[in-house]
């Protein structure tokens, strides 16, 4: 399984950054896939995730903001992260977890359920 990582970096509050995932050999017929950002003395947290079924959800301290897209299983899975703030800095990750009938693809599933991790970026935004 590989998960690569890039984009982000620095930019100023009401700004934008793209970052984007290329996940391969993952072994779920239907997944949950994500971005999940975990800032300096803080727990990591979900932030965005897709179900193989396209659709969204987001935390809320980032709806209206961000957008998370991936359009089949080729593509690579995007967020789009506008109207920045300084409280989104932190080091951001996407992940995949398998996605049985029985769970829910929510930007709150617990951290355990992903199973394969980015390597993590970057993301500073200045006031």
């Amino acid at each position: 399984v590989s998960l690569v990582q890039s984009g982000g970096g620095s930019a100023q509050a009401g700004g934008s950054l793209r970052l984007s995932c290329e996940a391969s050999g993952y072994p779920y017929e239907t997944y949950c896939m994500g971005w999940f950002r975990q800032a300096p003395g803080k727990v990591r947290e979900g932030v965005a995730v897709i179900g193989s079924d396209g659709t969204p959800n987001y935390v809320d301290s980032v709806k209206g903001r961000f957008a998370i897209s991936k359009d089949n299983a080729k593509n690579p899975l995007v967020l789009n992260k506008n109207s920045l703030k300084p409280e989104d800095s932190a080091m951001y990750y996407c992940a995949v977890a398998p996605w049985p009938w029985h769970s829910q693809c929510v930007a709150t599933r617990p951290l355990r359920d992903f199973h394969y991790w980015g390597h993590g970026t970057q993301v500073t935004v200045s006031s």
